[in-house]
């Protein structure tokens, strides 16, 4: 994986090899060896161990005021749960006056998060329950629901997936 941070807050986190990855902005990066990292290290360590993980490090996330509250919402989904991009959607209508928001351009917007794993897009699935695509790699997202242990048919075929209600709305009151 690669961390990229403005020395302050953790601005991406992506597996090698993911889609989008944004490798011009590499470009003007050095190397160096910050607290933020090791905490984001620490932070990793812990949820890849299966432990609750903690406070999340401190994120910059850069992107349309669309994608930010979507991003947000992604931070509200409770490890071991899924919510369908649909769901979100209408979450985001609902939000917005009623004003329809596709379960597409939720998609694009998961897929474009700069920050995975920490701001867990991977627990966002089809509207049937199926796993659709993971910018970080569909394997990758099976072994991240099933370390959270997500019952969902597409793993365990015999069980129903877990949703999210979304009842207590948007973050910030959006």
């Amino acid at each position: 994986m690669t961390m990229v941070s403005d020395g302050v807050c953790l601005t991406g986190l992506w597996f090698d090899g993911q889609k989008y990855f944004p490798g011009e902005l590499l470009l003007g990066c050095r190397e160096a060896a910050l607290p933020l990292f090791e905490q984001t290290c620490e932070w990793l360590d812990r949820y890849f161990s299966g432990g609750e993980p903690g406070r999340v490090p401190p994120l910059r996330l850069e992107g349309s005021p669309f994608r930010q509250t979507v991003w947000r919402l992604l931070q509200e989904i409770p490890r071991g749960a899924v919510v369908t991009y649909g769901a979100i959607a209408r979450q985001l209508s609902a939000g917005r006056g009623g004003i329809p928001v596709s379960a597409q351009a939720v998609g694009g917007a998961v897929g474009h998060n700069p920050v995975s794993i920490v701001v867990p897009c991977h627990r966002v699935v089809g509207s049937d329950g199926n796993l659709t695509g993971y910018a970080g790699g569909l394997d990758r997202k099976v072994a991240l629901l099933r370390l959270e242990r997500v019952r969902c048919h597409d793993l365990c075929c015999d069980e129903e997936p877990v949703a999210w209600p979304l009842s207590h709305g948007l973050p910030g009151g959006v």
